[in-house]
């Protein structure tokens, strides 16, 4: 896994601020090139902007850019806007009701597709964490003996197919992916050998307790929280599956960025300064947690969200451990940045299920999602943020196969589980 962004992130931070000439306004301290674009030709078109998110443990950027004033800085004002479930997030992006979102890279690659709901051209401004989702299981299946991958292939085996349900968050978003790939991993095959339903994130464990499924797989807290709830385990981390995976996105409507692009770009500096902010310390990611843990936000336990958000990981059989690849919001800019290979794999995936019939144009499709023109003039405004000499990166999953872009067909196709 070391070499996910050592070959990407390569560039140092003086060539990067040399480099940022090209965009026009190196010449310029970080701070005056906020103030220019305020106040200048190149001010934001439209001063508050209403962001969604999902009550989720990487919603943090997106809160914080608000909480802590980074928006102001960029001329705006963020409106951070709780929503019910990833359905909502959808329905209201496409509307209008939100001009952005915290959102599933699966997903907004879903809307792009048509195949979550309307086909919409969709723009993903930014990566907004990498790592930090999990795989529960359920109590009950660890007094049966399952307490890994491979006990639980034996027992869903010894079972009628269909006998346990598994839950994620969105068809064609990041959990159901994970939770797909995880169990296709050991020969379960998640279409035919088990039944999957979406539950929203919030509701997972209350599910859980009242025994409407198994398993689930989401993103945090809400795997802790079935621990300090004594109804689960962590079976899974999704770094495990795929270390420095990408995760959630800044989402938003091509059409928005067309009217909109001073805008968009002072949205996605505003949510990289404040990712910059929060990877800064562990103070910073203290104060993070505390903010987050809010009514207004995930509403649950600071102490439920701190711990794996520092990377101390237990699993509620008795194992803990300090995580490598713990959810990461910055990480010297290379969670952030927009890669086009990380969009193309889950077009690869929506392939590998059926979801897509036929391979797409995997490159063009992400070279038209990903605003990496966008994100390039936010990282300028921020300074000193490195960029990576290419716009792929490489990395190798839990099953030893190695993804990379280079033939996203080839790889769709060549998976021995898939629809």
């Amino acid at each position: 896994m070391s070499d996910n962004n050592s070959k990407g992130m390569t560039v140092s931070r003086r060539r990067f601020l040399l480099g940022s000439a090209a965009l026009g306004s190196s010449l310029l301290l970080p701070g005056m090139i906020n103030r220019a674009w305020a106040a200048g030709s190149d001010a934001p078109e439209q001063t508050t902007v209403r962001v969604g998110f999902i009550p989720l443990t990487d919603c943090a950027s997106v809160v914080m850019a608000s909480v802590k004033g980074f928006d102001k800085k960029y001329g705006i004002t963020l409106v951070p806007s709780k929503e019910a479930n990833w359905a909502a997030v959808r329905d209201k992006l496409v509307s209008g009701e939100l001009d952005a979102s915290h959102i599933l890279y699966g997903q907004l690659y879903g809307l792009q597709m048509g195949l979550s709901g309307p086909k919409s051209e969709m723009a993903a401004l930014m990566t907004l964490n990498q790592n930090g989702q999990g795989i529960t299981l359920a109590n009950q299946l660890h007094t049966a003996g399952v307490s890994d991958l491979a006990t639980l292939q034996k027992h869903i085996a010894a079972s009628p197919a269909g006998t346990y349900t598994f839950a994620q968050t969105f068809p064609t978003g990041t959990h159901a992916m994970w939770l797909n790939y995880w169990l296709a991993s050991a020969g379960i095959h998640p279409l035919n050998d088990i039944r999957s339903v979406v539950v929203p994130p919030p509701q997972m464990v209350m599910n859980m307790k009242i025994g409407n499924m198994v398993g689930y797989c989401v993103g945090e807290p809400w795997n802790q929280r079935a621990i300090s709830d004594g109804l689960g385990f962590t079976a899974a981390t999704s770094q495990e599956i795929w270390p420095d995976h990408p995760e959630k996105v800044l989402g938003t409507r091509a059409d928005w960025v067309a009217k909109n692009p001073n805008t968009a770009r002072a949205v996605t500096a505003a949510v990289l300064e404040a990712s910059r902010w929060i990877d800064a310390s562990d103070d910073n990611r203290r104060e993070t947690a505390k903010v987050i843990a809010g009514r207004a936000y995930l509403n649950t336990k600071e102490e439920t969200i701190l711990g794996r958000m520092l990377g101390q990981y237990e699993n509620g059989l008795g194992k803990s451990w300090k995580d490598e690849h713990a959810m990461r919001f910055f990480h010297d800019g290379s969670v952030n940045y927009p890669w086009l290979s990380d969009g193309m794999w889950f077009l690869t995936q929506h392939k590998r299920w059926g979801l897509l019939t036929e391979d797409p144009d995997y490159l063009g499709i992400a070279r038209q999602v990903n605003r990496i023109d966008i994100y390039k003039q936010a990282a300028a405004a921020v300074g000193s943020v490195p960029l990576p000499d290419s716009e792929m990166r490489s990395s190798v999953l839990m099953d030893g196969i190695r993804w990379d872009g280079s033939n996203p067909a080839a790889y769709a196709n060549g998976f021995s589980v898939k629809k």
